[in-house]
């Protein structure tokens, strides 16, 4: 790609952490960027991306004409898609990679939480990435040629207590991108599931040395690995990736194997 290029790549959620990291493995990869999100952190991400990429730009100024474009901008809303969709037409943006990343995580009683968290955790993993895929896939299949990649959650597979809202609309969104895999490829556009387990963000309450003991094990990755693996399975068209891979397979596996009769139990008992 040139660096004078009008082609975009869109991040979602991509302030910190797992978002973060695409939007600047994509930046390397010569994208101009367009990041999303509800906070006004966003603009600051998009100033150290910015940074980042003058400083490693070359002897004859490769990479510094690359755009770095933040936008704040709910996406829990059923309205969202549509205005994101619009400010990159408005603005002349060709959307070449699509990272549906916004997400939020948690582990509760599905009774326990609000109404109004309820729609937006089912938004943010649902509607919203479902229609920048309709909206933005029908553009790429124009074109024959684009990428969209969904970030997606090994929990998808756990049909167990705690997670049945985020595992259940983890496990919709899997759906729909293994759909629209098989859909979209003839048409020149790669649509991957990236299904990470445990990530460093500093989401889960544990201790330092437990995150060092998981990620020597190859149980917990850092966001940059999983942005790398992701964008390589997703520019090489794979459907799916699961991120770490051997151990949270084979979790899965097992976890599909538990009776319903032993959950509860399990729950009776206090355990999870």
């Amino acid at each position: 790609m040139s660096n004078n290029s009008s082609k975009y790549a869109i991040v979602t959620g991509a302030s910190s952490g797992i978002g973060y990291s695409f939007a600047e493995q994509l930046i390397k990869r010569g994208y101009n960027l367009l990041i999303v999100s509800n906070v006004k952190e966003i603009e600051d991400a998009a100033k150290r991306l910015k940074d980042a990429t003058l400083q490693g730009a070359d002897a004859s100024g490769r990479s510094k004409d690359l755009q770095v474009v933040p936008l704040v901008l709910d996406l829990g809303q059923q309205t969202s898609a549509r205005e994101l969709y619009d400010y990159t037409h408005a603005h002349k943006m060709e959307i070449e990679v699509l990272v549906n990343n916004a997400g939020v995580y948690h582990d509760k009683d599905i009774l326990d939480d609000s109404e109004g968290f309820t729609s937006l955790i089912m938004n943010l993993h649902m509607y919203t990435p479902a229609m920048l895929c309709y909206l933005f896939g029908q553009d790429m299949k124009a074109r024959g040629k684009g990428y969209i990649l969904n970030v997606c959650s090994v929990t998808s597979k756990m049909a167990a207590q705690r997670l049945g809202t985020y595992g259940g609309t983890k496990a919709f969104l899997s759906h729909f991108t293994r759909a629209l895999h098989i859909e979209l490829r003839k048409y020149g556009v790669s649509v991957t599931d990236v299904s990470p387990g445990a990530v460093d963000t500093g989401l889960y309450s544990i201790p330092p040395f437990m995150t060092k003991l998981g990620k020597c094990l190859g149980i917990i990755v850092s966001p940059e690995t999983l942005a790398r693996r992701g964008l390589f399975a997703l520019f090489h068209g794979w459907a799916k990736t699961t991120i770490p891979t051997v151990f949270w397979r084979i979790l899965c596996f097992i976890i599909l194997l538990i009776p319903t009769c032993l959950l509860r139990l399990i729950r009776k008992l206090g355990w999870f």
